[in-house]
């Protein structure tokens, strides 16, 4: 049995007292697909942008919740961008590394596509991860993306890698849920 089934994983709206877990994730290990750590200043510019695309509607972070461990154990949210001349949302995640492989990162995200059908206007939903990123690219394999293929990326602005395209049909997630 996963231990994640054992427990409930929520998401929680990002608020102003969530930097913290923006610093616990910011560690060379954390970040090694990611361009390695940010700044201090960088941190702070982060949770900033995070509350005003909230407010604004560009986007909707999350902190992932599990009942019993006080403190988040990662983020995972969506905002809206275009991929391939078509508007999609495009999400990222984060899972600490004392808490990864437990199923958590795998019902937050499944929350956030969620929230996405849910809250959202656009049809389909995007993810990048590194060609390396072996447990990302798993992730988004067992939520239901479909591989899209490899593309060329910057991430952060001016370092290029190579990603795998993924891509989750948001329409069908609702279509679903009002026939369910």
């Amino acid at each position: 049995m996963n231990p994640s089934d054992e427990v409930k994983v929520r998401i929680v709206p990002w608020s102003a007292d969530d930097q913290p877990v923006l610093e616990r994730s910011n560690t060379p290990e954390m970040t090694v697909y990611l361009g390695g750590p940010e700044s201090p200043e960088k941190i702070v510019e982060r949770q900033s942008r995070f509350l005003r695309l909230w407010q604004s509607g560009e986007a909707r972070m999350f902190t992932i919740r599990v009942d019993g461990i006080p403190d988040a154990v990662g983020s995972v949210g969506y905002w809206t961008t275009t991929w391939h001349d078509a508007p999609v949302y495009e999400s990222g995640w984060s899972i600490a590394t004392a808490h990864q492989g437990r199923g958590f990162a795998s019902k937050g995200l499944a929350a956030c596509l969620e929230d996405a059908a849910d809250h959202g206007d656009r049809d389909t939903l995007v993810a990048f991860p590194r060609i390396d990123n072996g447990a990302s690219n798993a992730l988004c394999r067992s939520v239901g993306f479909e591989f899209a293929g490899v593309e060329d990326f910057e991430y952060p602005a001016g370092n290029p890698i190579k990603v795998h395209a993924w891509r989750f049909d948001l329409a069908r997630l609702r279509d679903a849920r009002r026939e369910g």
